[in-house]
């Protein structure tokens, strides 16, 4: 009798992978992830594990639910598995509140009836948080970076509007304006159809040049032969205005417009400041005359036209070597003088005669040429009254009125002192 004996042999497939997942101490929770790629049976076991540990179990979980009776007491209360694992395939294990001590390789692995049907390794690595001070370094280099840039922005746009600052009646000034390379340092040589424009705060064209040549019809009346620019500027690249004959209204931003084949190119801002000139002048009521001083350039010659005003209107105006008592305010009828050779000394000071308190307040000289301002000088006068007390007390009282403000100035001849009162 033969007996045949039948051999099965069960092949068992294992694989094994390695992961890594890095923390840092101090998170809520870190995922360890185990996939497979189908079901597991409901005979099967999902087994976290750490085998440097004496009780390596992590967690485990069944078909049934998980099965913490093995569990390393460390990790009680931190561990969690989906209910529905075994039948998605997803045996990832969640880990609350890691620490650097968890640091380690954990295991993965389903079993069935004892053997081991798949093996996942997933390296864990918990960090220590960064620093403090790491933290406010990288703030405030931060901080750095942005204030850099604030600055750089700030200087660009400080850089690119200039402020010029000159006073009343100054022969010129020059509005600078150069088309430099990005380095800011070598000029650029223009060429093609260039055109240059200077605009006044008031969009008025203050100059224009187009292909290195004036164009004077389209300029503003009120700059008409008060500007120039350089003769070669389109090959050096310097666009700056020179303004001539300064006077307080023009006060303002003048911006160069820089156009290339009818394109626009670039422009620059120059903020011009005109401070008016003020002297003071003090008299006693009843003097026999005053002087406003306003010395000038001698020797002006051309149609020259000189008016002295002040708020009740034309004070004293002179033109081509007369005096014109036609234009002059009533008030001031056969009580002003100005020198006979004035154009050629240029002393254009004007004596005023017989001053009274009324005529307290700012006298303006505007000096004109063939039409056109050249220059001008505001003079403050002060005029005083004299009277004395009944105790014989010799009081002075200045008063100067203005726009909107009042003063008065007292002065007594005696050890009283001195008093100052203001209003408005």
């Amino acid at each position: 009798m033969k007996m045949k004996m039948m051999v099965t042999v069960i092949l068992l497939y294992v694989s094994q992978h390695a992961l890594g997942v890095e923390v840092f101490e101090g998170v809520e929770s870190v995922l360890l992830p185990c996939q497979v790629t189908d079901s597991v049976s409901n005979d099967s076991t999902v087994v976290w594990s750490r085998e440097d540990l004496r009780d390596p179990i992590v967690h485990a979980h069944q078909q049934s639910g998980d099965d913490l009776e093995d569990q390393n007491q460390v990790y009680r209360s931190r561990t969690w598995m989906r209910t529905d694992s075994l039948q998605t395939g997803d045996l990832s294990l969640t880990l609350r509140k890691p620490t650097i001590r968890d640091s380690s390789t954990y295991t993965c692995t389903v079993r069935k009836f004892g053997l081991d049907q798949s093996r996942t390794e997933v390296q864990l690595t918990v960090r220590e948080p960064p620093l403090v001070w790491l933290k406010v370094l990288a703030a405030v280099l931060v901080l750095l970076l942005v204030l850099s840039a604030v600055g750089f922005i700030v200087y660009k746009m400080w850089k690119d509007r200039q402020v010029q600052q000159v006073e009343d009646g100054a022969e010129s000034v020059q509005l600078p304006c150069k088309i430099k390379d990005r380095s800011g340092v070598r000029a650029v040589r223009l060429s093609g159809d260039v055109r240059v424009e200077w605009t006044d705060r008031d969009n008025r064209k203050v100059h224009v040049n187009q292909n290195g040549s004036d164009r004077p019809e389209e300029q503003d009346q009120v700059y008409r032969d008060r500007t120039e620019m350089k003769e070669d500027l389109l090959r050096t690249g310097d666009l700056s205005l020179t303004l001539k004959h300064l006077r307080v209204r023009d006060t303002g931003e003048y911006t160069c417009s820089v156009y290339k084949d009818r394109n626009f190119m670039r422009e620059k801002t120059v903020t011009l400041k005109v401070k008016g000139q003020q002297v003071e002048v003090e008299e006693e009521e009843g003097a026999e005359s005053v002087q406003l001083p306003f010395k000038t350039t001698a020797d002006l010659s051309g149609d020259v036209r000189l008016v002295w005003w002040n708020s009740y209107g034309k004070v004293h105006v002179y033109q081509n070597g007369s005096d014109r008592p036609e234009e002059q305010d009533q008030v001031y009828r056969g009580r002003t003088e100005m020198k006979e050779d004035l154009l050629r000394t240029g002393d254009l000071s004007l004596t005023l005669k017989q001053p009274s308190v009324r005529d307290t307040g700012r006298y303006t000289c505007s000096v004109y040429k063939d039409g056109n301002f050249l220059r001008g000088k505001t003079v403050i006068l002060w005029v005083k009254v004299i009277f004395r007390s009944r105790r014989n007390f010799l009081q002075t009282v200045s008063l100067l009125f203005s726009d909107n403000w009042f003063s008065v100035h007292c002065d007594y001849g005696s050890f009283l002192g001195t008093n100052r009162v203001e209003g408005s």
